[in-house]
Order: C-alpha cells, then structure tokens, then sequence
C-alpha cells in the first residue's frame, strides 16, 4: 500500500450491473502544529513527510529562516522538532531559537482545501512578504513537458486520484523534488521542507540564493493567494501550475515579483505577471515587464 493511502471496501456500478470491491483513499488527518509550547493551528494533512510539512510551514508563515535550519550541526539546524501521534491526530512540536518570531494567531482548524483558515484576524492576512529575486529564464515548452512528466512521479496521486502535487523543477536536472498531499497548500509546505533538507545536505548557507530562485515550482492545481505567498517566502520566481489563477493571487505575484503561469497543460500555458523570464516572449515585440 502506498505510503499515506489505505484501502476501502466499495460497491461500483457499470452499464453491466453492480460489483463489490475496494478503492485506495488518501489517509486525512489532523496535523497540530505547537510553536515553542503554544499551539499555532491545525491542519487537516496526509500523514506523510511530517518533518518536511513542519519546517516548510513553519518558513512558509514566516516563524523561522533559512539560516535556522541550514545553520547549527543538528539534523535540523537550530530547530528542534519532535513528532508526537495520538489517537487525536499527530502533533508536530518545533523549537525556535531565542527572539523568533510571533505565530500569527489561528482559532480554528484548517481544512484540506484552505492555507489561510483560522486566521484569527484580517490584518494578518496581508503579511509582508519578500520580493523575490531570481533570474532565472525558462522556456514555457520545457515547462509544458514538466507539467506533462509530473504524473509519473506521484505515487499518492496514481493510487489515489485525490491528492495535490507540488514539485521543484530545475534547468538541466528536471524535477528533482516531489510532494503530495490532500491540501494543494499541504503539499507546497512538504516540498518547501524538502526543499530546505536538500539545502541542508547541500551544504548551503545563509547568503546563498535559495534553491528554489534557480527554478519553478510546479502545482497541480489552481493558484489562490496563499500559494504564491508561499512560493514568495522559498524564493521562487517562478510558479507553473495546471489550473487558473485567482485575482488576488495575481496581484500578489506582481507585487512579489513573482513570474505566474497557468493552465499549463499539453497544449501550451498562459503567462500573467512579469513575463520577461520565459524565453518565447522574447520573440514577439512589445512585450514588457
């Protein structure tokens, strides 16, 4: 069975009449995350890549750095993590060093469909965020075989055929990194962690770029603000994703430098902010950041 999925019995109707079988489901349950003692949500989450999901959520709302993980001779830096299960759910602890910053407050649990849910106000849902720096130039056809090949590298997805993907692609590597999950934000937090651990092994420190500015997050679904805010604290430049955008997520692109494609599908893919990083525009005059 595949990590994350179990099996459920089922009756399935055809034109030739009904049959008793099963069906591989996605495991879904309740992720805590508590930040130095005190609870900072609850997500509903596929019980896998739980360290991943811990440090990339935790550099996805902004309560640690890159240097706190990549710095220190722990396996994760200065950052304490402990993976506790109960019949409840499974609790991620994290252990900041000294001066970290405030959680942003969050009163209810998040579903899989939502990164912001339990916000407990407004004003924090317009949190700054960096301008990304990256210049990085790619070819929207290289992207499209991405997008195309990103399949074969889901094992949740083929089981099941209800989780979300997010992936690292790299100029002259492909995709070097996979994550899934039930939450499309889930699975950008796993390959934000996954993405800090290879930095990690790497050997990479505070002032090197991020691994993330030197290629394109790819996303098998739609674009809503709090994946491009994510993608903004990793350092991406770039987001390519299968479905559309909304609105707001396309401002928050713009405003964060961010190069946003969607709707990349075999047949091509639509370019909305900052188009001067993909190659083909070049060709067609007029076309301006």
């Amino acid at each position: 069975m595949t990590l994350g999925a179990r099996s459920a019995s089922r009756w399935r109707w055809t034109e030739s009449g009904w049959s008793r079988g099963s069906r591989v489901v996605p495991d879904e349950t309740a992720v805590a995350f508590v930040v130095d003692g005190d609870a900072a949500g609850v997500m509903m989450a596929t019980p896998c890549d739980l360290e991943d999901f811990a440090l990339g959520f935790a550099l996805d709302e902004g309560l640690l750095t890159r240097g706190d993980v990549l710095g220190g001779h722990d396996p994760f830096g200065h950052i304490g993590l402990d993976v506790l299960e109960s019949e409840l759910g499974i609790e991620l602890h994290l252990s900041r060093p000294p001066g970290s910053p405030t959680p942003r407050a969050r009163t209810l649990t998040g579903p899989s469909s939502c990164g912001l849910c339990g916000t407990a106000a407004l004003a924090d849902l317009q949190r700054p965020l960096p301008r990304v720096d990256s210049t990085l130039r790619v070819e929207l056809k290289a992207l499209v075989r991405a997008m195309g090949a990103l399949a074969d590298r889901q094992p949740l997805g083929a089981a099941t055929r209800a989780v979300h993907a997010a992936a690292l692609w790299l100029p002259g590597d492909g995709i070097v990194l996979v994550r899934e999950d039930v939450g499309r934000h889930n699975a950008l937090d796993k390959l934000s962690g996954a993405v800090l651990r290879r930095e990690r092994a790497e050997g990479r420190v505070e002032a090197d770029a991020a691994l993330a500015s030197r290629g394109v997050i790819l996303l098998t679904s739609r674009l809503s603000v709090e994946l491009v805010e994510k993608a903004a604290m990793m350092g991406a430049g770039v987001i390519a994703a299968i479905s559309a955008p909304t609105a707001l997520a396309l401002g928050r692109a713009d405003a964060c430098g961010i190069t946003l494609l969607a709707v990349v599908r075999p047949d091509g893919g639509e370019v909305f902010t900052h188009p001067g990083r993909i190659a083909e525009l070049d060709e067609h005059a007029g076309i301006q950041e």
